[in-house]
């Protein structure tokens, strides 16, 4: 297996807000001192969508916002671009089989295709990476 795992975006987000902080998701960060992080190429709008709705809903500051994607691109978190047609029909079988957004799914599929651990608090999807033998990334 690489050195690496997929992280999705629960994760992710996780470290923008207080109150969303977490050892699990505290944990996958301090491992990027060892590892790299890879996302599918729908990840830059899930994070910017986040951010947009919490700077509406007064939760978080433009200012905020652009500092934390700065923090982000610091990291060793690389976007994997495929063809659409190489995937859609192979994500719509995975969400629809683990009863998954299309955008959880896509995680999931990358972790599949790159053989590695999947980063995610979302119990779905820890439901659906178990039953297609994706092992779910437990830092050190």
């Amino acid at each position: 297996m690489a050195k690496g795992f997929v992280v999705d975006n629960s994760v992710v987000m996780s470290w923008c807000f207080k109150e969303e902080v977490n050892s699990y998701s505290n944990a996958v960060l301090d491992s990027f001192a060892e590892f790299s992080a890879f996302v599918p190429s729908i990840w830059p709008q899930e994070v910017v969508n986040v951010l947009l709705v919490a700077e509406r809903r007064k939760c978080l500051s433009e200012k905020d916002s652009v500092y934390f994607i700065r923090l982000l691109q610091q990291l060793p978190i690389f976007v994997e671009y495929e063809r659409p047609q190489g995937v859609m029909k192979d994500i719509l079988g995975l969400a629809r089989v683990h009863r998954l957004s299309s955008y959880d799914a896509s995680y999931l599929d990358l972790a599949m295709k790159k053989n590695l651990s999947l980063a995610t608090l979302d119990k779905m999807m820890r439901k659906a990476a178990k039953a297609v033998n994706v092992k779910i990334f437990e830092p050190s």
